[in-house]
């Protein structure tokens, strides 16, 4: 499990690096662009992990069939699944080119909403190259072989930060284009990294036997429905969360602009730490999907709970870096501006604080529910998550931040209130089909 989860979880940690690349680099223009980028991310992020919830479905199913060593189905799952990216990714861009209305209709403030339109209509090009390099990695992962898109990500990262320091501020004689240019850096960076995971799929000895893109365009209607079936509770998943993170972000707006710019920073900063136990879920995924495969009861009940210990583990330890690296934190995000603006770096170490507590909550929640995907368990997890996020974690955060007076402060509780029930929730299931399966 670790020997899988760990390039895994770098590489979710070197793809995220592109997103707070641009996130500290706008900082270091001020707080109206930081918290323009936010806003956008507010809105792209829910649809981003939606879009690649249903994209990830290709794991369980590719990771079963190695298991049963049905190697057609596996090129057949890559196959359907590139056809169901283009699906998906329509309607994502219609949303993220009308984004800045949307916006101003949630009560936004208009000229920061502008700035918003500008990043989300160029970076919606990047969109599905960066959903069909998820499909390319849940190949290579379902084969232990994670190795190729940790390099692939780690080197985009580079990339990125580079152009994004020539686009945004003008440097390398190249055009100074602010917002804008952090979101044209990350069009290019996801478009290479999907065309370079591409030729390596297509030439690696071992893989290029799927000619995954061989008759592309052949439908496999029951595969193509399967993914579906499977992919929309995992993307209505993700969407309940990144759309309770979404959502306190629109409530942050309503109290100011600080407490927007300083929800961004330490909301960036949980974003890497999960990155983590996320690794872990993926390989959770894999290594339970394939015990399911090959018809080990046991295989599953023992990956699984290893995946929980070392998700506990990292847990534990970016807990830690996020508590006692408060303002270290707060002066990378802020640059030299940390200074003067006081009231700003103040909200950014308490919000860190509360970061800080829930990472155990949300790395149990995303190790137990990519067991679960393992298992093809999709639909109840998506009703836990649900009522969890939305019921219990949105409902208490608007309780408390107006309700009781709390502001920031109670939106990041409500939060912690939110994962730690979903937490609860599906390491019982988990518990109960894993404990059934055994008997």
């Amino acid at each position: 499990m670790m020997a899988l989860s760990g390039p895994l979880a770098l590489a979710n940690l070197a793809q995220i690096a592109i997103h707070t690349t641009d996130v500290i680099m706008l900082g270091w223009l001020g707080p109206e662009p930081l918290a323009a980028g936010a806003l956008a991310a507010s809105l792209l992020f829910p649809l981003h992990y939606f879009c690649l919830g249903v994209a990830s479905a290709v794991a369980p199913i590719m990771a079963q069939a190695l298991g049963a060593r049905a190697f057609k189905r596996v090129r057949r799952a890559a196959r359907q699944g590139f056809w169901v990216a283009i699906l998906i990714t329509l309607p994502a861009a219609v949303i993220m080119w009308h984004g800045g209305a949307i916006m101003v209709w949630s009560g936004q403030a208009a000229p920061t909403a502008a700035l918003s339109q500008e990043y989300l209509r160029i970076v919606l090009w990047g969109f599905l190259p960066g959903l069909g390099f998820v499909i390319l990695r849940c190949l290579v992962a379902a084969h232990y072989r994670p190795r190729a898109a940790l390099l692939i990500v780690v080197a985009g990262t580079v990339v990125n930060a580079v152009s994004n320091y020539g686009l945004i501020f003008g440097h390398f004689g190249l055009p100074r284009l602010e917002l804008e240019g952090a979101a044209l850096s990350s069009v290019v960076v996801n478009l290479v990294m999907f065309l370079a995971l591409l030729g390596f799929v297509i030439r690696d000895r071992r893989l290029k036997r799927y000619r995954i893109l061989a008759r592309l365009w052949r439908p496999d209607w029951p595969l193509f429905m399967e993914i579906l079936r499977l992919g929309l509770p995992i993307g209505l998943t993700g969407l309940a969360e990144a759309g309770m993170f979404a959502f306190s972000m629109f409530m942050m707006g309503l109290i100011g602009t600080f407490e927007v710019a300083a929800h961004a920073v330490a909301s960036q900063m949980a974003g890497i730490a999960f990155m983590l136990p996320l690794g872990v879920s993926q390989a959770a995924t894999i290594r339970v999907g394939r015990a399911v495969g090959a018809g080990s009861a046991t295989g599953v009940y023992r990956a699984g709970w290893s995946a929980f210990v070392i998700g506990a583990a990292l847990a534990g330890g970016t807990a830690a870096l996020l508590w006692f690296g408060d303002s270290m934190i707060g002066m990378l995000f802020l640059g030299g501006g940390a200074s003067q603006q006081p009231a700003v770096m103040a909200l950014v170490l308490q919000f860190l604080h509360f970061a800080a507590f829930f990472q155990l909550f949300d790395a149990t929640q995303a190790v137990a529910v990519g067991a679960l995907r393992g298992l093809k368990d999709t639909r109840i997890p998506m009703l836990m998550a649900t009522t969890g996020y939305w019921g219990i974690g949105t409902g208490s955060s608007i309780v408390l931040a107006f309700g009781f007076g709390m502001g920031g402060s109670g939106i990041w509780i409500g939060l912690i209130l939110g994962l730690m029930s979903v937490a609860i929730l599906l390491t019982l299931r988990f518990r109960w089909l894993a404990r059934r399966g055994l008997r």
